[in-house]
């Protein structure tokens, strides 16, 4: 007869980490690790960045565990998406605009036809650079709603401001988005499921 284990929470984890246990730390890192990366890559938009951004985030998180307080109520990942976004925004701050930011490669099941592949390509490239060139608080609102699909509740507690305040920085995003996108004649789909 197999035993079956329960998943250990998150919390729990971070109470051992609290205690210095590799192994709890180890198990939050596999357990997230892609997560925030994307949430990093998002940010930055370079894939040494936001692996650098997250390792970052994980090495605080060891240095210094009892930053996270679980008697506040807030869940582990809402409150290491905060940790993440932060030192995204920090990093970006630090940093220079890049004007061709990297882009995600993706693929469709069906290949769409050269031509047309090169024209979404270069709609998303253009849809990218729009959102690498807003203002770090709006860009970190945009993608923690769209991007990484979190409640505007839960985008609001990460980026610590009220919902109105996050929806007004994500008004703004898309208000500037659209006018950006607007002005260079472009009404493709990507634009349209982020601005619409």
């Amino acid at each position: 007869m197999v035993e079956q284990v329960q998943e250990i929470s998150d919390e729990s984890l971070m109470e051992r980490v609290c205690s210095g246990d590799h192994q709890a730390f180890a198990e939050l890192v596999e357990r997230h690790s892609g997560l925030f990366y994307s949430a990093a890559y998002r940010m930055c938009g370079q894939n040494e960045e936001a692996e650098d951004i997250v390792q970052d985030a994980f090495l605080k998180l060891w240095n210094k565990p009892q930053g996270y307080d679980a008697g506040k109520g807030a869940k582990f990942t809402t409150w290491f998406y905060r940790v993440v976004t932060n030192l995204a925004i920090d990093h970006m701050r630090r940093k220079k605009p890049q004007t061709n930011p990297e882009v995600l490669d993706y693929m469709a099941d069906k290949v769409p036809l050269a031509d047309q592949a090169l024209e979404d390509k270069d709609q998303q490239d253009v849809l990218e650079e729009a959102i690498a060139a807003l203002p770090e608080r709006q860009k970190a609102a945009l993608n923690l709603c769209f991007y990484e699909g979190l409640s505007n509740k839960e985008a609001a507690e990460i980026l610590e401001v009220g919902v109105k305040a996050l929806e007004s920085l994500l008004m703004r995003a898309k208000k500037t988005l659209k006018e950006d996108l607007d002005a260079q004649g472009l009404l493709g789909s990507e634009k349209k499921r982020v601005t619409g």
